[in-house]
Protein backbone atom coordinates (compact mmCIF):
# COMPACT_ATOMS: atom_id res chain seq x y z
CA UNK A 1 0.00 0.00 0.00
CA UNK A 2 2.34 2.22 0.57
CA UNK A 3 5.41 1.24 -1.44
CA UNK A 4 6.32 3.84 -4.39
CA UNK A 5 5.73 3.10 -7.92
CA UNK A 6 9.33 2.92 -9.87
CA UNK A 7 8.26 4.14 -13.00
CA UNK A 8 9.41 1.88 -16.30
CA UNK A 9 11.72 3.27 -19.13
CA UNK A 10 9.79 3.70 -22.07
CA UNK A 11 11.02 1.86 -24.88
CA UNK A 12 10.85 4.04 -27.80
CA UNK A 13 7.89 3.63 -30.73
CA UNK A 14 8.97 4.96 -33.62
CA UNK A 15 12.40 4.47 -36.54
CA UNK A 16 15.18 5.23 -34.17
CA UNK A 17 18.19 7.38 -36.01
CA UNK A 18 21.82 6.29 -35.66
CA UNK A 19 24.11 9.29 -34.51
CA UNK A 20 25.59 11.69 -37.33
CA UNK A 21 29.36 10.55 -37.62
CA UNK A 22 31.43 13.53 -37.29
CA UNK A 23 34.58 13.91 -39.83
CA UNK A 24 38.19 15.07 -38.75
CA UNK A 25 39.57 18.09 -40.35
CA UNK A 26 43.10 19.08 -40.95
CA UNK A 27 44.25 22.48 -39.54
CA UNK A 28 45.81 24.50 -41.95
CA UNK A 29 48.42 26.94 -39.40
CA UNK A 30 47.14 30.47 -39.80
CA UNK A 31 50.31 33.63 -40.70
CA UNK A 32 52.40 33.96 -37.15
CA UNK A 33 50.93 36.89 -35.58
CA UNK A 34 53.64 39.81 -33.98
CA UNK A 35 54.09 39.87 -30.19
CA UNK A 36 51.91 42.14 -28.22
CA UNK A 37 53.34 45.11 -26.76
CA UNK A 38 54.13 45.37 -24.14
CA UNK A 39 51.75 46.96 -21.17
CA UNK A 40 52.35 50.33 -19.66
CA UNK A 41 53.38 49.62 -16.12
CA UNK A 42 50.30 50.10 -13.71
CA UNK A 43 50.83 53.42 -11.27
CA UNK A 44 51.80 52.76 -7.90
CA UNK A 45 49.52 53.62 -5.22
CA UNK A 46 50.60 55.68 -2.38
CA UNK A 47 50.78 54.03 0.91
CA UNK A 48 48.01 54.56 3.65
CA UNK A 49 49.93 56.31 6.78
CA UNK A 50 48.57 55.61 9.64
CA UNK A 51 48.46 59.23 12.31
CA UNK A 52 47.52 59.37 15.49
CA UNK A 53 44.79 61.44 14.48
CA UNK A 54 43.47 58.32 12.04
CA UNK A 55 44.24 55.39 14.86
CA UNK A 56 42.14 57.86 17.40
CA UNK A 57 39.35 57.80 14.61
CA UNK A 58 39.23 54.05 13.67
CA UNK A 59 39.51 53.37 17.75
CA UNK A 60 36.67 55.58 18.22
CA UNK A 61 34.74 54.06 14.78
CA UNK A 62 35.12 50.72 15.94
CA UNK A 63 34.09 51.60 19.44
CA UNK A 64 31.06 52.88 18.06
CA UNK A 65 29.95 49.76 16.43
CA UNK A 66 30.64 47.71 18.99
CA UNK A 67 28.40 50.00 21.38
CA UNK A 68 25.63 49.96 18.74
CA UNK A 69 25.25 45.99 17.65
CA UNK A 70 25.28 45.63 21.47
CA UNK A 71 22.78 48.04 22.33
CA UNK A 72 21.05 45.87 18.95
CA UNK A 73 21.29 42.66 20.97
CA UNK A 74 20.48 43.18 24.44
CA UNK A 75 17.17 45.31 23.00
CA UNK A 76 16.04 42.09 21.45
CA UNK A 77 17.23 39.24 24.08
CA UNK A 78 15.26 41.78 26.35
CA UNK A 79 11.82 41.79 23.99
CA UNK A 80 12.45 37.61 24.15
CA UNK A 81 12.48 38.08 27.62
CA UNK A 82 9.09 39.52 27.96
CA UNK A 83 7.49 38.26 25.43
CA UNK A 84 8.24 35.00 27.38
CA UNK A 85 7.16 36.24 30.78
CA UNK A 86 3.89 37.42 29.50
CA UNK A 87 3.60 34.09 27.52
CA UNK A 88 3.87 32.42 30.92
CA UNK A 89 1.56 34.87 32.72
CA UNK A 90 -1.21 33.96 30.15
CA UNK A 91 -0.39 30.62 30.62
CA UNK A 92 -1.18 30.51 34.49
CA UNK A 93 -4.53 32.61 33.59
CA UNK A 94 -5.54 30.59 31.58
CA UNK A 95 -4.93 27.42 33.74
CA UNK A 96 -6.49 29.16 36.96
CA UNK A 97 -9.94 30.18 34.80
CA UNK A 98 -10.20 26.27 33.80
CA UNK A 99 -9.30 24.63 36.55
CA UNK A 100 -12.18 27.20 38.53
CA UNK A 101 -14.25 26.53 35.79
CA UNK A 102 -13.69 22.46 36.72
CA UNK A 103 -14.44 22.92 40.24
CA UNK A 104 -17.84 24.78 39.79
CA UNK A 105 -19.67 21.91 37.98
Amino acid sequence: MLRPKIPTMPTPTGRVTPPAVVEPTTVIPAAPTPPPAPAAPAPTRPTVQLTPGTALALVGGGTAVVLVVGAVLVSMLLAVAITGASVAVCALVIRSLITAEAKRR
